[in-house]
């Protein structure tokens, strides 16, 4: 991330795997000895003194003993987690904290909280002056993971913004425009017209990426370089008139969209002039007929090294 946050990180680590295991032998090994020890003072105690054949004897009571510990062991390397859990902190914060609108900056018309839901709603006394968003203050982020869940009423859509730029109040609609890369919103079955693809909000790419689509941006436009998901396979992942999961993924120039835990949009922007590697997030509510949408659980993990 390029900012600082308002709310502090929670780091969340566990011990390495290697090191636990070295923890489990070296105590094994201090019981060992601990017999041998034990062993030896009796000798010396009982006959003054060992010989060759106790000491040898004593060795190997002290080998058995440790031999009795691999069971211990193995269940402890069998117990770790693996490598890439523990290996690697993550680090991940909570943007919506369920009870308000901290943190967040948006027409307080249209955004309430409800029952831990975000929730952003028009209606024919409360309508949007162009699309507006509730934008997230606590700066911008560039390489990252959003995590969030939605669900949305058919008769409009919403979207996602991230990396986007916002608008001076005076060039703008309304108090609360941004612009950049937007993550589909909708609940409908049928493609295009569905959640997940890339938009370019307010810029002049329009559809970026479709659902089911793996693509990528140069200067010279769109290449389509793979369709690897069709009308049937979008149904069985979709939850209509339901809540439903999204993870958004950007590391450089590579962008990634999750519905419910399946990749459903791909691309690589490429195009200098026009590609953007950071800014800020935030969700929105489009002009146009009275709609609702409501947000929870939305999580932001850096990638930034």
């Amino acid at each position: 991330m390029t900012h600082h946050l308002q709310k502090e990180f929670v780091v969340v680590s566990a011990p390495n795997a290697g090191c636990r295991k070295l923890n489990v032998w070296m105590r094994c090994l201090s019981v060992s000895l601990s017999v041998a020890n034990f062993a030896l003072a009796r000798r010396f105690n009982d006959e003054g003194g060992p010989d060759r054949q106790r000491l040898r004897k004593i060795f190997f009571c002290a080998i058995w003993s440790l031999v009795a510990c691999l069971p211990c062991i193995t269940l402890a390397a069998k117990n770790d987690p693996p490598a890439s859990e523990t290996d690697h902190p993550t680090t991940q914060i909570t943007l919506f904290d369920g009870e308000s609108l901290n943190g967040w900056d948006g027409d307080p018309r249209l955004w309430t909280v409800r029952d831990g839901i975000l929730r952003g709603e028009t209606n024919e006394e409360n309508r949007a002056n162009g699309n507006t968003f509730l934008i997230w203050t606590g700066g911008e982020v560039k390489d990252f993971e959003l995590e969030l869940s939605f669900r949305c009423t058919a008769a409009n859509n919403s979207g996602i913004q991230y990396r986007s730029y916002r608008v001076a109040p005076e060039k703008a609609s309304n108090n609360w425009v941004v612009r950049g890369y937007q993550h589909e919103i909708r609940n409908e079955l049928t493609l295009p017209n569905v959640a997940g693809f890339l938009y370019d909000e307010g810029g002049s790419r329009g559809r970026m990426s479709l659902v089911g689509e793996r693509a990528k941006w140069t200067k010279d436009g769109k290449e389509s370089l793979e369709t690897f998901l069709d009308q049937a396979q979008f149904e069985t992942i979709f939850r209509l008139d339901d809540w439903n999961d999204v993870k958004i993924v950007a590391r450089g120039n590579h962008l990634q969209h999750f519905l419910n835990g399946s990749l459903v949009c791909e691309i690589w922007d490429e195009d200098s002039e026009k590609a953007r590697s950071e800014g800020v997030l935030a969700l929105q509510i489009h002009a146009g007929a009275p709609m609702w949408v409501e947000y929870r659980s939305i999580r932001l993990k850096s990638l930034d090294e």
